[in-house]
């Protein structure tokens, strides 16, 4: 990566956005993207709360014309746990072998990842990844897809070039 890919990293979390937990996993996941080249240029914690989080998304794709998302939290099966709604309200459409080869991986250490709702998607030309809401869940699926992100960038971004190449 050039450092020129613009991304943001959005923690869902009640405790969180009222600072009563330190947001441990999107400390990670910036330092994660940025040590890999790109330019976090928005972070931000929301309430699990799934107008909040969309409008967030929305905004982060439209209006700061960010290329990457990586949101953190609200995927499992908690009453609160409502970011894939939030995605799936969204969306244009699913990246499914990205959230798939998350909960593979995943699974070789837990068998709790099978109950993960996380999605990754695209909304106009913004890739939007959700993660675990742990610390080290989320550092585990990020680590996971981080080398197919330049290329899926890449191609959202309209590279004409064929993936076999």
């Amino acid at each position: 990566m050039d450092g020129e890919v613009k991304a943001g990293v959005l923690t869902i979390s009640d405790k969180g956005s009222r600072n009563l937990r330190e947001d441990e996993s999107g400390k990670i996941v910036v330092g994660m993207l940025e040590e890999a080249g790109f330019l976090v240029l928005k972070k931000e914690i929301v309430p699990d709360d799934q107008r909040q989080i969309a409008d967030t998304l929305k905004r982060w794709s439209e209006k700061e014309r960010l290329s990457l998302i990586i949101t953190s939290g609200g995927t499992g099966l908690s009453p609160t746990d409502v970011t894939p709604q939030a995605m799936d309200a969204v969306i244009d459409f699913q990246v499914p072998g990205m959230a798939e080869a998350m909960r593979a991986e995943s699974l070789k250490k837990t068998p709790h990842a099978m109950i993960s709702r996380a999605m990754a998607g695209v909304r106009g030309s913004t890739l939007i990844i959700n993660l675990p809401g742990s610390p080290r869940g989320a550092r585990e699926n990020l680590l996971v897809i981080l080398p197919a992100l330049n290329h899926a960038l890449s191609k959202l971004g309209g590279d004409p070039s064929d993936c076999a190449v």
